[in-house]
């Protein structure tokens, strides 16, 4: 008997949750029981497995929902996302391989969003079922183990409590993220050994030949892979999870709008303004709207029709146009063109291509690219940054670029000048502004 989903219209908890810690008035009560387990650790060996299991409960309760999904979807294929001496095999195999089937049962289900309608009251697995159509025995099977790994609070027997984090996943920025991530690309990084193997121990930069095409027998790029098994809109709700809780690029305490961008533009009300590449779904473009609710010109959404057809609700005064950033750039003179995570998905020959787009409808000495992504540093890069490279490494034969890699990419091979580049904080995104150089051709 197939699942039943939840009604329609019920609300999701407050996002705000998706960005607070999992459970912070815990940590006094772990820290100390942690200090205590510590000292008997250090003259008994016996100590070891508690001591290792309430470190592991301080990082769930100190860790935010956002940043478990995160860790999730991108670090937990590859390496751990926090210190070698919380983790053992089994919180990277078999545990965290049924961890991983149930969150994904749960949302694709319903289960997550039927149970956080009830907040923080306790919820018996059989009435769960019933109301969801699910076999008791199999639900009953999926949440004991939940529960053993941290994610659910065992109240009795097929009784349940919710932590923050799960009533988290039942909002799709935090849910949906797992079936995009994780149900239809996992092979790609689980097999990323064998394809290496196979190509000689190389790094990849075909972006016809990727880890993931190997791993599932396609030669569609995830993207498309993700669309034709019913997942692009999953990937949506996943390009604004992520970004929770970032500073948002055009804040003035990280890029001055008005002195770099307002100043000196068209002030013609049909003018293109800011024109966002590939902007998905319109998250930038309508983050920025609220920041800057009065800009002269158009602000303008490009992306491919598929995506286009997927918008919902947006901001009615942003413009929507179907553009496959490979082809001629439409919108010629804008005062700005903007892309986010659009390069990082292509090796360099191609980025060099999709540049060339953009530089051909830019005019010189007016319009800028800006260009937002991770500046990995050469040392002490943050684990973020370096899991979403293994994200595009495994998925894309593609990466995240290091400072150098940006000037070679954007100078070197595209023939543009970099201005400078902004950042965001410690493992944020950075934003690069780049112009026409003086002394190149268009």
């Amino acid at each position: 008997m197939p699942a039943k989903r939840t009604e329609q219209g019920q609300p999701h908890p407050d996002l705000s949750i998706a960005t607070e810690p999992n459970d912070i008035e815990a940590v006094p009560t772990l820290l100390r029981e942690i200090t205590k387990a510590y000292d008997q650790f250090t003259t008994s060996n016996a100590g070891r497995d508690d001591l290792l299991a309430k470190c592991r409960t301080l990082v769930q309760a100190l860790e935010t929902p956002r940043e478990t999904m995160i860790y999730h979807c991108w670090a937990h294929a590859s390496t751990p996302p926090f210190p070698l001496c919380l983790v053992d095999s089994t919180r990277l195999t078999g545990r965290q391989t049924g961890v991983m089937a149930g969150l994904n049962f749960g949302v694709d289900s319903g289960l997550w969003e039927l149970m956080a309608q009830s907040g923080d009251k306790s919820q018996k697995v059989g009435e769960l079922a019933d109301k969801l159509g699910i076999d008791h025995v199999l639900l009953s099977r999926l949440l004991r183990h939940l529960s053993a790994t941290g994610y659910l609070i065992e109240i009795a027997v097929d009784e349940y409590q919710l932590t923050n984090y799960m009533k988290a996943m039942s909002i799709p920025a935090i849910g949906n993220s797992y079936l995009a991530m994780l149900s239809c690309t996992s092979a790609g990084p689980m097999r990323f050994h064998e394809f290496s193997r196979k190509r000689g121990w190389v790094n990849p930069n075909n972006a016809k030949d990727t880890a993931l095409m190997y791993a599932y027998g396609t030669t569609m790029d995830t993207f498309t892979w993700q669309q034709s098994l019913g997942y692009g809109s999953h990937f949506s709700d996943h390009m604004s999870g992520y970004a929770l809780g970032s500073l948002p690029w055009m804040a003035p305490s990280f890029y001055s709008v008005k002195e770099r961008l307002i100043d000196g533009a068209d002030t013609d009300p049909d003018a293109p303004f800011l024109v966002d590449i590939g902007g998905n779904v319109g998250h930038d473009l309508e983050l920025f709207h609220k920041f800057h609710p009065k800009v002269p010109g158009k602000l303008i959404l490009q992306d491919l029709p598929v995506i286009i057809g997927q918008i919902k609700d947006l901001e009615s005064s942003i413009l929507r146009i179907e553009y496959d950033f490979h082809t001629k750039q439409p919108v010629t003179g804008a005062r700005a063109y903007y892309m986010h995570n659009c390069l990082h998905d292509w090796p360099d020959e191609v980025c060099e291509s999709i540049l060339a787009q953009v530089k051909a409808a830019m005019k010189r000495g007016y319009s800028r690219l800006l260009i937002h992504e991770h500046v990995i540093p050469e040392t002490a890069a943050s684990w973020e940054a370096t899991a979403l490279d293994m994200v595009m490494l495994t998925l894309m034969s593609a990466q995240e670029r290091t400072r150098r890699a940006w000037y070679n990419l954007i100078e070197t091979r595209a023939g543009l000048t970099i201005n400078k580049i902004w950042n965001g904080g410690k493992g944020s995104q950075s934003l690069i502004e780049c112009e026409l150089s003086f002394d190149s051709a268009i």
